[in-house]
């Protein structure tokens, strides 16, 4: 009988190894701290996102725009103009480049309306599989809300936030949720950034 039993306790090893490897081999990260104003990045403008152009004194230049799937917009007078990849001021400074040919010293004002092209995903065990776009700053706990809560057997102890570092290299962070809400895990309810994923297991 012991050595069976020593049989049987082998054969469990390898079965926990893959019922590891099928957790994700992505080593959990300690929560980062919260952004501070300095942290931010200046938004960058991208796809599907949607502009607000004006020129002073030129209410004729005055129009809402989308950022087209090329990256480009089109503008009076300028026809195509790049926009993906470029910030506000960047922008800004081409468009008043450009109109200068037309009118003398364009002052030109760029706002993004509609942040589209910023987003993050929740996936699993949650009433509605979708992308939140990044508008405002979001957390954990909002975007689960905004994704219509938790299934019936969602696993809220085991919750991942999966982020792409510099350099392609992918993190994970963990949310207790039960946890957190009786106050014993204090800064798991991170800030989320653009691009991340956030599952919910069963």
């Amino acid at each position: 009988m012991q050595v069976l039993a020593r049989t049987i306790g082998w054969m469990r090893v390898p079965v926990l190894a893959l019922l590891l490897l099928a957790c994700g081999t992505r080593p959990i990260s300690p929560p980062p701290p919260d952004p501070t104003p300095m942290d931010r990045d200046t938004y960058v403008i991208g796809v599907t996102d949607v502009l607000q152009i004006s020129v002073w004194k030129n209410p004729e230049l005055t129009i809402e725009v989308p950022v087209r799937p090329d990256g480009k917009i089109s503008f009076p007078l300028v026809d195509d103009v790049q926009a993906e990849g470029l910030q506000v001021m960047e922008l800004k400074e081409i468009l008043a480049r450009e109109l200068a040919e037309y009118i003398t010293a364009p002052d030109v004002t760029v706002i993004v309306t509609q942040m589209n092209s910023q987003f993050v995903s929740i996936i699993g065990a949650v009433a509605h599989t979708t992308r939140i776009p990044l508008t405002r700053e979001l957390r954990v706990l909002e975007a689960i809300t905004v994704a219509g809560g938790f299934t019936t057997f969602a696993d809220k102890d085991n919750i991942r936030i999966v982020r792409r570092a510099a350099g392609g290299e992918e993190v994970e962070y963990r949310f207790d949720y039960d946890a957190y809400i009786k106050g014993k895990a204090p800064g798991t309810n991170i800030v989320l950034m653009n691009g991340d994923t956030i599952i919910v297991p069963e």
